[in-house]
């Protein structure tokens, strides 16, 4: 190994050295941050030559593309400053290293004093017969996410073969899936991802992912890639034990290739296996002018290149480093993982494959609970080395920073569930050194986050993770920053307010226990004060679920709503309303279209189409809304809940009744469970959707609950929403039929009502739950606590009990006194609202001058 060489920093009348970054990916971007935050001096100008034309993002959640990410949320932070230069679509051609140049693919000659490469890999493809022919992908970029998406919509046969079974392989499976095709990974080796799991972890593996439709097929080469003579385009896939897979979709994700062509035309040494050979500063051993991190440097100490992002931050600090004159050595790589492949939890730490002399494994396989875990430990047993967890990696965040380290208990004790006898990896996070690395991503230690919550204040996760960064790589450790928040004596209030010290959740179930029905009695009883506009509505909600046959507006009711709620409408900014009448699933006849534009016409209303496949009428006072809903009700509509934290759509495509490519009725589904679950009051407002197949044109993974179509029946998905922060739904079940769809919604929304927090909607509170999807599919599919029972019957009395609320005022004189905008002059229209008119629509207008605008909650006391 040649000699490390020093940087030192220039003089300070040197004026700024120029540094040429060669790659815009994850490690390149985290170098140019480093530098470039530390540099306070100004030392170095940064020129970043980029090959693709989009900014830096996030490779590591390239599948999160499936789950609803795009392009912008899977950005990395953009590179600021005025020292640092991002030149897009023009990547590096050429290198002379004597006169320190480089020059891009568009001629422009480039001089540098530093020469960062940072190229990464690229994907191999076997040189199989027919491995180039139309039909052939890769899975490494988002263009190669586009293609997969092309590819996928037009596939004929509703197959696709992933050629590899590793970690990227699976993911690539797993992409295939989600797109509505039945994926088969082909993997040489014995067992799924041979790299980081032994056999029988292997074995698990592959069990669990074939019971969610994949097929494997392990132990087997791909011998060749058929083509069609016509077209030239794939159409099966044949192994060498004579399977043949008749596909048109053939993903090769059988491992990556260092991207090393301008390190070699430049004459500089590479690894055996390729890479640009560094020393333990990231410094070519060849040139001292040249660095190398990521997947493209081949580090002596390592013998190999890297593959994982961990690694390549800890290259790209070093060179940071050194470059503003220090000394800093490469830490040698952490190639620990967790993540969840195809919804199964998998985790690999350390020397998992026992490659240490005279190492010991220690073994617990569970086939009945799904799990395997295995903890490789030292000939003396006494100092952990490494492990492998599949079907439950919960123990990962404390296992792993635990490798090297002298074993807090006997090893199958660690590994044991606490049902069992286990002891929770020796007590805890609390239990770690601050020396232990909680953030392998970031390389945060346990000492960095306890001197960030008593040095700095953090309180809380996300103020830990903009301290530290931990938490903001992979995410796997963020369980572990809960736990030293607690270890650290930092509780987090979830009381609902000041008038309760209990969560919403224990509201409910104080409710549901003791039978009250009135806020009065429950603050009384369980609170203190006389309440606020957080307790109020929260608490008619729950009383609301729990008693459907009541009208909300009834009795103590009226008064805990909130504006929109009392007044069953959306106030608007200039203090009319707005009335969406139901239409479930988007299905209206021809005759009730008339009745919404006979309404609309003659109350003066704005009308819009809404997202959610119904019409908005907007623009009507406070005192038209009765005479609105009246003329609504005859023809037979009733409340859409547009204003209340309750159902509000079932979207759906026109399915198998008119679509060629639909395999269900969606639209007759849509309409169901929207009239089972009209009115349902819950922590927030519920949307879904119904797709009639997988081309998904209901959008109904971006809802609460998504139902999209298979041959087989229905898959259904859970806790998705759009709003500030849109997250897809998950995958609960899979070709589930009529019944037990119903039933499984009936349970996933009492179960939600039940246990979410105030506001919470269901993609949060899923994220909350302890145990995340898992969880909740064995609390509402296998009964784990024993009260399904409950829930079905809570999802039984609100059907029964539903009535429309809008009837229920126009029913109701004492109800009907609250339309009036002034007490003294009910017929008296509010001379603060005015209307303008824009594309042939009223709007509002401006207000009369000396003519207050009515507030919110003072639109009735005149």
């Amino acid at each position: 190994m040649s000699p490390v060489h020093s940087t030192p920093p220039p003089a300070a009348s040197a004026g700024p050295r120029r540094l040429v970054v060669v790659g815009h990916g994850m490690a390149g971007h985290r170098l140019v941050e480093a530098v470039n935050s530390r540099d306070q001096d100004g030392s170095w100008h940064i020129t970043v030559l980029a090959e693709e034309s989009r900014p830096a993002y996030d490779r590591v959640a390239l599948s999160a593309c499936f789950d609803g990410a795009d392009e912008e949320s899977l950005r990395l932070p953009a590179l600021d400053g005025e020292r640092v230069e991002v030149r897009l679509g023009d990547p590096a051609a050429a290198l002379d290293r004597e006169a320190r140049t480089v020059t891009t693919a568009s001629g422009a000659r480039l001089p540098y004093d530093a020469l960062v490469l940072a190229t990464g890999s690229r994907p191999f493809v076997p040189p199989l017969p027919g491995s180039a022919a139309p039909g052939c992908l890769v899975y490494r970029t988002l263009d190669d996410i586009e293609a997969l998406r092309a590819a996928a919509a037009a596939t004929t046969c509703g197959r696709g073969v992933v050629v590899g079974g590793g970690l990227l392989g699976l993911e690539a499976a797993n992409a295939l899936r989600l797109l509505g095709l039945t994926p088969h990974v082909v993997e040489l080796a014995p067992h799924l991802m041979a790299v980081q799991l032994d056999e029988g972890g292997g074995a698990l593996l592959g069990r669990m992912v074939e019971d969610l439709g994949v097929r494997v097929h392990t132990g087997v080469a791909t011998e060749r890639v058929v083509t069609d003579p016509a077209t030239g385009r794939a159409v099966a896939v044949e192994l060498a034990d004579g399977t043949r897979v008749e596909t048109d979709v053939v993903v090769f994700a059988a491992g990556v290739r260092p991207r090393d062509e301008l390190a070699r035309e430049a004459g500089l040494r590479v690894g055996e296996r390729g890479g640009v050979a560094v020393d333990d500063a990231c410094r070519s051993v060849t040139d001292p002018h040249v660095w190398a991190v990521g997947e493209v440097a081949c580090v002596a100490s390592e013998g190999r290149t890297l593959g994982l992002v961990a690694p390549g931050y800890a290259m790209a600090e070093t060179v940071a480093d050194r470059l503003l004159g220090g000394a800093a050595h490469f830490p040698g790589a952490d190639t620990s993982t967790q993540l969840k492949l195809l919804g199964v939890d998998v985790a690999s730490f350390g020397d998992a494959l026992a490659t240490t002399p005279g190492a010991l494994e220690v073994v617990l396989n569970d086939p009945v609970a799904a799990t395997y875990g295995k903890l490789v430990v030292s000939d003396d047993a006494k100092t952990l080395l490494g492990g492998i967890l599949v079907g439950d990696a919960s123990a990962y965040p404390l296992l792993r920073p635990l490798v090297g380290g002298a074993l807090p208990s006997d090893p199958a004790a660690l590994l044991a569930p606490d049902s069992a006898g286990g002891t929770a990896a020796g007590g805890g996070v609390a239990g770690l050194p601050d020396s232990a690395q909680i953030c392998s991503c970031h390389a945060v230690t346990k000492g960095a986050l306890s001197e960030a919550i008593t040095g700095q204040g953090c309180a809380d996760v996300p103020a830990l993770k903009s301290c530290t960064r931990a938490g903001t790589g992979c995410g796997s450790c963020v369980p572990a920053l809960k736990q030293i928040l607690e270890a650290a004596g930092v509780e987090q209030s979830r009381a609902l307010c000041e008038h309760f010290t209990h969560t919403r959740a224990e509201l409910f179930e104080i409710v549901a226990a003791t039978g009250i029905t009135t806020f009065s009695q429950l603050v009384a009883e369980h609170g203190r004060g006389r309440g606020c506009d957080v307790c109020k509505p929260a608490v008619a909600a729950i009383l609301a679920s729990r008693d459907s046959g009541t009208h909300i507006l009834d009795g103590e009711r009226g008064g805990l709503q909130d504006t929109n709620d009392r007044h069953l409408a959306n106030m608007q900014r200039n203090g009319t309303y707005s009335v969406v009448p139901r239409v479930p699933g988007g299905e209206i006849t021809p005759d009730r279209l008339i009745v919404l534009g006979e309404v609309a016409r003659d109350f003066g209303l704005y009308t819009k189409i809404t997202g959610g496949q119904r019409i908005d009428l907007l623009g009507a006072r406070l005192e038209q809304l009765p005479d609105i809903w009246r003329r609504l009700t005859d023809a037979g509509f009733e409340s859409g809940h547009a204003y209340g934290k309750a159902l509000r759509t079932v979207k759906s495509c026109v399915g198998s009744t008119w679509c060629r490519y639909g395999v269900q009725d969606s639209v007759g589904l849509a309409v169901e469970l929207e009239l089972r679950y009209r009115g349902l009051r819950a922590p927030h407002k519920l949307k879904a959707g119904v797709s009639g197949c997988a081309r998904e044109c209901a959008e109904a993974r971006s809802k609460d609950f998504g139902i999209i179509a298979t041959e087989q029946g229905w898959n259904l998905y859970v806790g998705g929403n759009g709003g500030f922060t849109p997250r897809h739904a998950e995958l609960l079940a899979a070709d589930l039929d009529h019944a037990t769809l119903v039933r499984t919604i009936d349970r996933f929304l009492a179960f939600y009502i039940r246990t979410a927090d105030r506001l919470q909607r269901t993609a949060a509170w899923l994220e909350s739950l302890e145990g995340g999807l898992d969880h909740l599919r064995a609390v509402i599919m296998d009964d784990s606590l024993g009260i399904c029972a409950e829930l079905d019957a809570a999802m039984a009395r609100h059907v029964a009990d539903y009535q429309d609320e809008w009837r229920g005022v126009l029913e109701d004189p004492a109800k009907l006194a609250r339309f009036t905008s002034f007490v003294n002059a009910p017929e008296t229209p509010d001379p603060a609202i005015s209307f303008t008119v824009e594309r042939e629509q009223p709007v509002p207008g401006p207000v009369p001058l000396g003519m207050p605008k009515l507030s919110a909650e003072g639109a009735n006391t005149h």
